[in-house]
């Protein structure tokens, strides 16, 4: 099963893409993991991509493209994977379907998580996350039990994002209703996109996917 997660910023991708991995025994491919990844490995696309990063310049769509065609060649992603942050353009879109259309793959799937904006303003405003599990938490919907202390690992120590503020947050709502959105028309034409109500409950949103997927 191959299939595209898309929604807005503080969606809920990654928590229902590790979901999806878990119950599906697929593997979620996120670009930014993908990227972190690579530049660390010290491959020669690697040492490209630290080049781009370190200038402070985005990675361009051939580099990613050559990242992720490569990643989807490895021996976990042989029964089906999560596509979680690619493509993000129409232009990135045709490019993943030259990928696929090369190596006889095939899309099942674009998974839409539908929210809205203010509600995902004040959702992303708040979070913040574990330095040392990566365990996420929010200071209104999601409060650590103990205060100040992790629930997995019990470490005290916990990491703000500097661009979780609502200013910020519009901008990138915008930015992704001006480059994503146009995405889902896309494969829409073509009769892959299911979409979700984003705005229920964690586990209404994942029992809800998974119905879907059950049905591929």
């Amino acid at each position: 099963m191959i299939i595209i997660l898309i929604g807005a910023p503080g969606a809920g991708k990654g928590t229902q893409a590790r979901r999806i991995e878990e119950k599906f025994k697929i593997v979620q491919l996120s670009t930014g993991d993908m990227l972190r990844a690579e530049r660390d490995s010290g491959s020669a696309l690697g040492q490209q991509i630290e080049k781009v990063i370190s200038k402070g310049q985005l990675v361009s769509d051939d580099l990613i493209s050559e990242m992720l065609s490569a990643r989807i060649d490895q021996d976990d992603c042989r029964k089906g994977f999560i596509l979680d942050g690619f493509p993000r353009t129409l232009e990135q879109a045709s490019m993943l379907d030259e990928i696929f259309n090369n190596k006889n793959l095939k899309l099942d799937a674009v998974v839409e998580l539908k929210t809205d904006d203010e509600a995902i303003v004040e959702r992303i405003s708040g979070r913040f996350t574990c330095a040392k599990c990566g365990e996420g938490y929010h200071n209104k919907f999601k409060k650590p039990k103990v205060e100040n202390i992790c629930d997995i690992c019990g470490s005290d120590d916990f990491i703000y994002r500097s661009d979780d503020n609502a200013e910020t947050v519009r901008q990138r709502l915008d930015v992704f209703h001006q480059q994503t959105q146009p995405i889902i028309s896309y494969y829409e034409k073509v009769g892959l996109v299911k979409s979700v109500d984003g705005m229920q409950e964690i586990d209404s949103v994942t029992a809800d996917i998974f119905e879907m997927l059950s049905e591929i």
